[in-house]
């Protein structure tokens, strides 16, 4: 199976988002409305709740709501609010040894609906580096140029509220927020949909996950690997899907082994059992985030990607991806 990539700066959303937006709309409509949910909140209750709660990215939203013109469910889907249950996998790390501190992550995700895009924006000014996904504004992970990094996983609880998607409290922390303290004490007060996991990193070496969900209090972990579950995983069905407890296992194992290095352990993340190859969640890239430098590599075994603030360049790149086993 082939997935082309590319990398791209856009300071903000214009025409050409609005463009990718309109082909992309019946997706993400399929997306946000999901299977058997109820209607979601009307346009202007999902204004109001982004006001409430994250209100700095409501000029943005504004701009995205009127570059698309008279859309009702166009605009819905642009607030992010009440998004659809989803289950992936995901794995990621913080290495705090030599030429760190860096988080190391892998995402998995069924290729056909992660997007294609790794950019570059300034909205207000300031830059972030992160792998957008759709509808508006999502990020998977990100840096931004203070030298805070953010990446997301699943939580493992089929739990659902009526909050906001993770991936735009990403974009809210990256644009928001400069150091760990501050991206905990947003992530603990916006409300979320769905269960989460957050890791945070900022450029002097502090960190944190942030388990989220909409059925528990946010909780604070200083624990250095990250997979699909929270303190521990919530039923046999979602540990076993994901492997999640085997994956945090082998990634704090790493990282206690002796005369482990960064290029070790971003090694261990492209082989088994952290690198999937299962159609359902395969591994899509790996990203390797160094604050301190600026820096990210996004990875594919043969492949190295490195953008960074001083050095952003456009790119395409297509990787196959073989025969994928159910």
């Amino acid at each position: 199976m082939f997935k082309h990539f590319e990398a791209a700066h856009e300071d903000e959303p214009g025409e050409a988002w609005r463009d990718r937006f309109v082909a992309g709309r019946d997706e993400a409509a399929r997306w946000y409305l999901g299977s058997g949910l109820a209607p979601p909140p009307r346009a202007a209750e999902c204004r109001d709740a982004l006001r409430r709660h994250m209100p700095e990215l409501v000029p943005h939203y504004d701009k995205a709501c009127a570059l698309v013109g008279d859309d009702d469910l166009g605009h819905r889907i642009l607030s992010h609010y009440r998004p659809p249950p989803i289950l992936h996998g995901c794995s990621q790390a913080i290495w705090l040894g030599d030429g760190g501190p860096a988080l190391v992550r892998n995402y998995d995700y069924p290729l056909d609906v992660v997007s294609a895009r790794f950019e570059l924006t300034a909205w207000s000014g300031h830059r972030v580096i992160a792998k957008a996904q759709r509808p508006w504004g999502g990020c998977l992970d990100g840096m931004n140029e203070d030298g805070l990094v953010a990446s997301l996983t699943f939580g493992g609880s089929q739990a659902q509220g009526l909050g906001f998607s993770v991936i735009l409290l990403l974009r809210y922390v990256l644009e928001t927020c400069t150091v760990v303290d501050q991206a905990i004490a947003a992530l603990c007060r916006i409300p979320i949909a769905l269960s989460q996991n957050v890791t945070v990193l900022d450029r002097t070496g502090e960190f944190a996950t942030v388990f989220l969900g909409p059925d528990r209090e946010p909780a604070v972990s200083r624990l250095r690997a990250c997979a699909n579950h929270q303190e521990r995983p919530l039923t046999r069905r979602s540990a076993a899907l994901t492997d999640s407890r085997e994956r945090q296992d082998c990634m704090l194992a790493a990282l206690d082994e002796a005369g482990m290095t960064l290029d070790r352990l971003t090694g261990k993340f492209l082989g088994p059992p952290l690198y999937s190859r299962h159609i359902g969640f395969a591994t899509v890239y790996t990203a390797v985030y160094l604050p301190a430098e600026g820096r990210v590599d996004y990875l594919w075994p043969g492949q190295r990607w490195s953008q960074s603030f001083d050095r952003f360049v456009p790119a395409h790149y297509t990787h196959d991806y073989g025969a994928l086993p159910a």
